[in-house]
């Protein structure tokens, strides 16, 4: 066991003498190190100079001074008087020109300067007591005595100090005995007694004992205090012995309740189980419903009366952007901002007991408007009167009818047109016929016309002369050709309206090409700001293309809508340094065959590629596009011609459809 620890387990009293032993001994030691200090310090300072300079005086004599300068030798004997002088440590003297004469050592050697001129140096140096003497001489200059004291206390004064510190040790050792029984009898004993009085309580667990009062001091105080201790226990022993009194008679009371408790519990249990079956039910129930309700199309929020959200399903999540957890206990107008238009509705619902429709609203998502119908039931039940929302998106279904309005119109709109292109032809075939009969009549060939001119007196070469110079056979040929041409429009026309039979026959895809051509060029000379003829066609065809299945006025009907939008792209270039080129490519690659129409014209955004072939979507101006011409072409080619139809475009660089219809029969048409 450490030291420290063995002193802090000693009883207080004994550590109370320790204490004092440790003082004793240290104020002793402390005492003879200060008496032994002082004493060397005034050896030094006083004694060691005094005799020196004594010593000094006697050997500075007329008499030994001249006899100390005569000679070495007699340097020598008169420093051997000063040996036997115990405070001198040693002694050097010079002549007069300050060399040394003779020296005197006692102990360990020293280092004497042998020169008076290295006495200063020296001196810095060496911490002895030194004292300097002139010699003098009756003749010349005088010599010099350099005297060194002992650093050394004698021997007597280390004898004398020995007995006195034994003398006060005895003293002190009596003193300490004193003291010792005093504390043990003020002290120890005391709290021994107040130690022995804790033990015999806490054994015997009386209370009632009382320790003796004493002295008045700390110990005092402390029985005192272990008196008042022992008070408040007794009094809250007596309180515990009636509470422990109080506690059996509960208990007996308890075991009593706890036998009737037993009973009431059994019951409770049996009506728990009967009520967690009932709960595991409409649990099952209730999750049934939610998934019923979640699996939904439709969005479905029920609110309270103060149109706060009860219920709401997966679809009103989708829709709104608020998941359940935080649409639940929340004013509908927060968890729904797009229904807050319509709280008006919502509470006459609330208040009259009535279905209210909204049949078509607009909201936006995932960057798309979408039309929704909005249906409020009321709501009526135990728990008090609420209210129904039902949001059904109708974006399809109004797409769908306007489809079909679409598709009637334009039904009518090729019907018309084939009317007029049959009405068309009556006036063309009269302006054909007449520029016939002009020519005819005009002719010197035929011997009527010869004839009446002789009649009238007529020259037919002179009037041939007169056509020739004023141009008229040319004006009648652009009349021939112009009426050619718009019999070739009126034929292409009759067999674009005509409806498909949805016969697959094999068409040669350069021949529909050069149709569309025709057309579209025709129609954009009449309906557009451009000429189509502008345009620089550049055909890439295969050498050897063969015929692939299909009906002939549906293919040409896409290849027409594919040039009428690359005429249309890039007629809505900015930069105009450029001409405006369309590629078509028209290639075998089995087992299709591949038809490209290429532009360079402003090209489109990804958001507007991958809407391209949705019906009714469209980017041109109202009046300008019912964006179903590349939704009708898709239809064509995918489903009728069971092809496949992609686009590739970038903005500002240009776009490429490609078509890609199979070589083969379908095997339901062979």
């Amino acid at each position: 066991m450490p030291l420290r620890q063995r002193l802090e387990n000693l009883p207080v009293g004994r550590k109370l003498l320790a204490a004092l032993l440790v003082l004793l001994a240290t104020v002793l030691l402390v005492a003879n190190l200060a008496f032994i200090s002082a004493a060397y310090w005034i050896s030094q300072e006083s004694v060691a100079p005094q005799a020196l300079n004594t010593l000094g005086r006697l050997i500075a004599s007329p008499s030994l001074s001249r006899e100390a300068l005569s000679s070495s030798q007699a340097a020598e004997e008169v420093l051997k008087r000063l040996d036997n002088y115990a405070p001198l440590r040693a002694a050097i003297i010079y002549d007069s020109n300050g060399n040394s004469l003779a020296q005197l050592q006692r102990g360990e050697k020293l280092q004497l300067p042998l020169r008076v001129e290295q006495l200063e140096s020296w001196r810095h140096s060496e911490f002895r007591t030194n004292h300097m003497v002139d010699l003098p001489q009756p003749n010349g200059r005088p010599g010099h005595l350099l005297l060194v004291a002992s650093s050394e206390l004698p021997g007597a004064f280390y004898t004398g100090t020995l007995t006195a510190s034994l003398a006060i040790l005895a003293f002190s050792v009596l003193l300490w005995l004193l003291v010792a029984r005093q504390i043990r009898r003020l002290v120890t004993k005391p709290i021994r007694k107040l130690e022995e009085l804790s033990r015999q309580v806490t054994r015997e667990e009386n209370y009632s004992l009382r320790a003796r009062r004493g002295n008045q001091d700390e110990i005092g105080s402390l029985a005192d205090a272990f008196n008042t201790m022992l008070m408040r226990i007794e009094a809250r022993e007596q309180q515990l012995k009636r509470a422990r009194d109080d506690a059996q008679e509960a208990f007996d009371q308890a075991q009593t309740l706890a036998e009737e408790t037993r009973h009431s519990n059994r019951k409770l249990e049996l009506e728990v189980q009967v009520r967690s079956k009932i709960e595991k039910k409409l649990t099952g129930f209730q999750n049934y419903l939610n998934s019923i309700i979640d699996s939904m199309p439709s969005a479905l929020i029920a609110l309270d009366e103060q149109l706060y959200v009860t219920q709401w399903n997966q679809e009103a999540s989708a829709l709104s952007g608020t998941p359940l957890d935080e649409a639940l206990n929340q004013p509908v107008f927060l968890a729904f901002p797009p229904l807050k238009p319509f709280l008006v509705q919502i509470k006459r619902t609330v208040e009259l007991h009535r279905v209210e429709k909204i049949e078509r609203v607009t909201w936006s998502k995932d960057e798309e408007l979408r039309h929704y119908a909005l249906t409020f039931y009321p709501l009526m039940g135990g728990t008090g009167r609420g209210v129904v929302i039902r949001i059904d998106d109708i974006t399809q279904r109004l797409s769908l009818e306007e489809m079909m309005v679409q598709s009637e119109k334009m039904l009518s709109v090729g019907g018309l047109a084939a009317g007029m292109a049959h009405e068309i032809n009556n006036p063309l075939g009269a302006i054909l016929h007449n520029v016939q009969n002009i020519r005819r009549r005009l002719s010197p060939e035929l011997e009527k016309n010869r004839d009446q001119a002789q009649q009238i007196g007529v020259d037919l070469s002179t009037i041939d002369r007169y056509l020739e110079a004023r141009e008229v056979p040319q004006l009648l040929d652009g009349i021939q050709q112009a009426g050619t041409r718009a019999a070739k429009i009126v034929t292409h026309m009759l067999s674009f309206s005509r409806r498909s039979n949805r016969q697959l026959t094999p068409c040669n895809l350069p021949v529909l090409m050069d149709q569309a051509l025709e057309i579209a060029s025709n129609d954009f000379d009449l309906t557009e700001s451009f000429d189509f003829k502008s345009l620089l066609i550049h055909r890439e065809f295969d050498a050897h293309i063969e015929p692939v299945p299909g009906t002939a006025n549906e293919l040409e009907q896409v290849l027409l809508n594919l040039l009428k939008n690359a005429a249309q792209a890039i007629h809505q270039r900015e930069d105009d340094s450029i001409p405006g080129q369309i590629t078509l490519r028209i290639r075998q690659s089995p087992p299709w065959m591949e038809v490209q129409v290429e532009d360079n014209g402003v090209g489109m955004p990804e958001s507007v590629r991958k809407r391209i072939f949705e019906p009714f979507f469209t980017t041109k101006e109202v009046g300008q596009g019912t964006g179903l011409g590349l939704s009708v072409s898709y239809f064509i080619v995918t489903n009728n011609h069971k092809g496949q139809m992609e686009v590739h475009s970038k903005l500002h660089q240009g776009t490429c459809f490609t078509l890609r219809l199979p070589l083969a029969f379908p095997t339901s048409d062979l």
